[in-house]
């Protein structure tokens, strides 16, 4: 408010400044502005009253939103409401630790108004509250010079004395922090000392020579303490105490100084972790702590754990191991209590947390009240489960229990329990059930925790037995066990008779181990029971065993019959694939047949055709133009020219593009460059668009762009950058909309070297600040989204998930600032209808990606057949081989001698036959140009060379412009 009058005034005093009238402007307009400016001022003014309203609303309704309070907070500072602001500060500050920020904020605020001495009181006061939350040095400063203020008071010197004490205590040791509030302190004490200093010329009194001699006792007795400390600069202190000493530094101080120097050296790799680590530094904390635990002194770790805890205020596991720590080897009851009580007050959620509240409580004997106080507040904390709310009830009625006398028939203390007993199934009957659809004590351990406290320690078997029956009606009679802990609880407690009863009871309506409670029976028949007894028994249990029996047959008949149906719609299913797959082969058949007789009217293999067929080029990773133009030159002859018809603009438009020469990759340059793919096929000039895109990284080299051999963009590129950094930063760029589509740039990578290596940004693991989000409309954007979210906490990401061409799923991520945070945006969004759309929200855990068998992948690549056996194109869609008929009519064709004769069909099977010999393009060229083999020997004998031709068509082409023609086979 007092900032809101400041500005105030000051815009009064400019005002007058201000001439009356512009002589070129004119008075009229500088009349109409300042109406403007106030109907604006005006406007904004209503519009931060009504979401100061607003915001008041929804913390009625939910007083745990932790931004809602933080908005509120910032608006009234912004409106100067300070009545409003105090009573908006301290709401949040009764449910939440607040931050460092936050505190010094309203501290600064309320030191500008306090003037009298019992405002500066309060201001104590806050300034108290103010460290119990956090161990801050910053606070701690403002603290204790804030306090120096009030030095002119009665006992002010002793009071500034005492808070600087408390500060070194609390956060002195800090490494990096600790040397301000030494120098501090300090340099209050030689103020001191310059006020009592003598005047000069003038002799000091005795008393005076005294006060000087203490007071310089007190600096020497900081500067020692200090330099014993491992703190950052310590060199400058030392060297600042031989300055300001006149007698020599003692070597009990140099010797801790230097011992000092060593644990700062130790010190120092986790400080510069932490100082080079990002947020929120877990691990580097953890491996600080896990020093500090070695070494032993018990400050050092609590520093350690509340610096770490400072920064991760919402980590429920932090604070449990440091409360166990505590609770453990520290055992201060002040120290212990607060730390507990900052824990849920920072993590309400977590039902651990109150449950080692409530023990600790009662270890340090607090009074009854207060621990069922706390108790009430961890009812209301809004756990995220049923189940905890059962353990948290159980926790307490373990400690109602532990303050009964049980030597006393009836006492206040066991009505109690009794009472929190009776209470703690009707709370989880009908608050928890209400809201989780589930009570969380399905087996009911509540009510068997009550009987066996009537049993055994108030002998009442009666209560028990009615407890007992309650429990059998809640869905619980059909199980072996809780039958069992019946038995028991009478046994030890009870009579026969009821024994006998409940395991009667239990033979009848058990299903799940029935045999088991029947052999308990005749147990207890055997060494209890009459002979009626035991026939009665026998009776029973034979009677039930052979139901349960029947039962089990019926089932397994049952079972049966379904796998058999099963199977029987299995075969089904194959019959109908086999069927499909006969009918395909049919057709194509059929259509084998349809070619044939075209053949036939072609005409003989050495007749020249009208027209020659085109030669058809690999789209893929075949050979390029350029060995194609070789190869055809191997023959004396390349390529018909064809005129150029309209038609063909799209090719001719592209001719420049076939004439670029393909430049290959230099994988020693992986690390300069980036493979960018996704890329629209559509792109013109992708070299010019990509280089103004990618320069905003670093120098680019060079750029290349890969085309298909008809000259048209295929969507991919090489970006190589002059410096490794640049190429590394260019990786930021994934997922960037590129006309359209997200552009995919992902590290260059020899996959032949480097099989298993994928990129993939996002994390494939439970994250409990995010959350995953489906059902969404396909026309919601990110802002929309962004809306709906921010109501429940801090958003800090949105991912919308799309296809490659980049149109959404109707998928997002969103991540939120803690776990708390996207647990409360689950509770509040999930079902909620956004477009019309029903939207189902989770905490993020992808499922597990299924890795394929590595020995399996490399046993079947052995196998594998490679593309190129099918041609430069690969199979076709018409799998039709471009083997001759006659190769294909016999399976092991019969070996013939030189002279044409048949030789002797058992040598010959006997003899391995020889493997053909493979031949390279030009033994090939050479053969047919002395046409010293006829076309089905070399078709025979490279059938299966990759390497031949470009396509099987132009290998035809060739051959039959170079042999004569052979003979067709009348059997083909």
């Amino acid at each position: 408010m007092a900032a809101a009058g400041a500005e105030a005034v000051v815009a009064e005093d400019e005002e007058k400044r201000l001439p009356e009238g512009d002589p070129e402007s004119g008075g009229d307009s500088e009349d109409e502005g300042d109406s403007d400016s106030s109907g604006d001022g005006e406007d904004e003014e209503k519009e931060n009253e009504a979401e100061i309203q607003r915001l008041e609303e929804q913390l009625s309704i939910n007083a745990f939103d932790y931004n809602c309070h933080l908005d509120l907070i910032k608006l009234l500072r912004q409106e100067g409401e300070l009545v409003k602001l105090r009573r908006a500060r301290q709401k949040m500050s009764e449910l939440f630790p607040l931050t460092e920020e936050i505190w010094l904020d309203w501290l600064k605020d309320e030191i500008k108004m306090a003037s009298e001495s019992s405002e500066r009181e309060k201001v104590y006061e806050l300034f108290e509250r103010a460290v119990k939350d956090y161990i801050c040095p910053e606070i701690w400063l403002e603290y204790a010079q804030y306090s120096i203020g009030g030095i002119g008071q009665e006992g002010g010197i002793e009071r500034v004395r005492s808070i600087f004490e408390r500060a070194l205590t609390a956060v002195g040791l800090h490494v990096t922090k600790g040397t301000a509030l030494w120098e501090a302190y300090r340099e209050f004490e030689n103020a001191i000392l310059e006020t009592a200093q003598p005047a000069p010329g003038s002799v000091p009194s005795p008393e005076q020579q005294q006060m000087l001699c203490t007071q310089l006792e007190k600096i020497h007795t900081l500067f020692r303490r200090q330099l014993g400390i491992p703190l950052l600069d310590m060199e400058t202190s030392y060297a600042e105490y031989e300055e300001w000493s006149e007698d020599p530094i003692p070597e009990t101080t140099i010797k801790n100084y230097k011992k000092a120097l060593q644990q700062l050296e130790k010190c120092k790799p986790y400080e510069e972790a932490l100082l080079g680590a990002e947020t929120p530094k877990l691990a580097e904390y953890q491996a600080y702590i896990d020093f500090e635990m070695k070494a032993g002194d018990p400050a050092r770790i609590q520093l350690i754990y509340e610096r770490a805890l400072a920064e991760n205020c919402l980590v429920p596991d932090l604070w449990a191991r440091y409360n166990q720590y505590l609770d453990r080897q520290l055992k201060v009851k002040e120290l212990v209590l607060s730390a507990h009580d900052r824990a849920v007050r920072n993590c309400p959620w977590t039902v651990g947390l109150w449950i080692r509240y409530l023990l600790a409580m009662e270890r340090h004997r607090v009074d009854h009240s207060s621990i069922s106080e706390m108790f009430e507040k961890a009812l209301n904390a809004g756990f995220i489960q049923a189940t905890d709310y059962v353990e948290i009830w159980q926790a307490y009625l373990d400690y109602l229990r532990r303050r009964v006398d049980f030597t006393q028939d009836s006492s206040k203390e066991l009505e109690e329990l009794r009472s929190a007993f009776a209470r703690a199934v009707e709370y989880l009957k009908q608050e928890v059930e209400e809201r989780f659809s589930e009570s969380g004590d399905p087996s009911c351990t509540i009510m068997q925790n009550w009987a066996r406290v009537e049993a055994r320690l108030c002998n009442n078997m009666q209560k028990a037995r009615e407890l007992w029956d309650n429990i059998m009606t809640k869905g619980n009679a059909k199980y072996a066990n809780m039958w069992l802990e019946y038995y028991n609880l009478e046994r030890a407690h009870g009579d026969t008779q009821h024994c006998r009863k409940a395991l009667h009871r239990a033979v009848q309506c058990t299903s799940d181990y029935p045999e088991h409670v029947c052999e308990v029976l005749l147990t207890l028949e055997r060494i209890e029971g009459t002979l009626e007894d035991w026939d009665a028994a026998v009776q029973k249990t034979e009677n039930r065993l052979a139901r349960v029996n029947e039962q089990r047959a019926k089932a397994a008949e049952k079972e049966a019959a379904l796998a058999k149906l099963e199977e029987e719609k299995a075969e089904q299913r194959k019959q109908a694939r086999a069927e499909k797959k006969a009918s395909k082969k049919a057709k194509k058949a059929r259509s084998g047949e349809k070619r044939k007789a075209d053949d036939d009217d072609e005409g003989e293999w050495g007749q020249e055709e009208e027209a020659e067929q085109p030669s058809k080029r690999h789209k893929g990773d075949g050979l390029l133009e350029e060995d194609m133009e070789v190869e055809m030159g191997l023959f004396g002859r390349s390529g018909p020219e064809k005129p150029d018809r309209p038609a063909n603009q799209k090719e001719k438009a592209t001719t420049s593009r076939k004439d670029i020469p393909k430049v290959l990759h230099d994988s020693s340059k992986d690390n300069v460059t980036v493979f960018v793919s996704n890329l629209s096929y559509n792109m013109a000039e992708p070299e010019v668009k990509l280089k103004e895109l990618f320069e905003s990284c670093g120098e680019v080299a060079e750029i290349r762009p890969v085309f298909s051999n008809k000259g048209t963009f295929r969507g991919y590129c090489y970006v190589e950058f002059k410096e490794e950094k640049s190429a590394r930063q260019a990786l930021g760029l994934d997922r960037q909309a590129v006309e359209g589509r997200p552009m995919f740039v992902s590290p260059c990578v020899d996959k032949n070297k480097h099989p298993d290596f994928k990129v993939f940004r996002y994390s494939t693991t439970l994250e409990k600040h995010k959350l995953f989000i489906s059902g969404l409309p396909f026309s919601c954007t990110k802002e929309e989204l962004e809306d709906v979210c921010k109501a429940h906490g801090n958003v800090k990401d949105i991912r919308l998930v799309t296809n490659r061409a980049g149109k959404p799923k109707g998928l997002a991520y969103v991540e939120y600032e803690n776990e708390a945070q996207a647990s409360q945006a689950v509770l509040k969004m999930d079902g909620l209808t956004v477009k019309e759309h029903v939207i189902k929200v989770m905490i993020s855990n992808p499922p597990l990606r299924k890795l394929p068998d590595k020995a399996e992948a490399g046993r079947a690549s052995q196998f594998a057949v490679p593309r190129q056996v099918y041609g430069a194109r690969g199979k076709g869609r018409t799998q039709l081989s471009m083997v001759p008929r006659a190769l294909q009519r016999q399976g092991n064709p019969v070996a013939k001698a030189e002279n044409g004769m048949v030789q002797n069909s058992a040598a010959a099977s006997s003899a391995p036959p020889e493997e053909p010999k493979k031949m390279s393009n030009a033994d090939f060229a050479k053969m047919l140009l002395k046409k010293s083999a006829p076309l089905i020997e070399v078709v025979q004998n490279n059938l299966f060379c990759p390497q031949l031709c470009t396509s099987s068509f132009q290998a035809l082409n060739c051959v039959r412009t170079q042999i004569p023609a052979v003979p067709r086979d009348p059997a083909g």
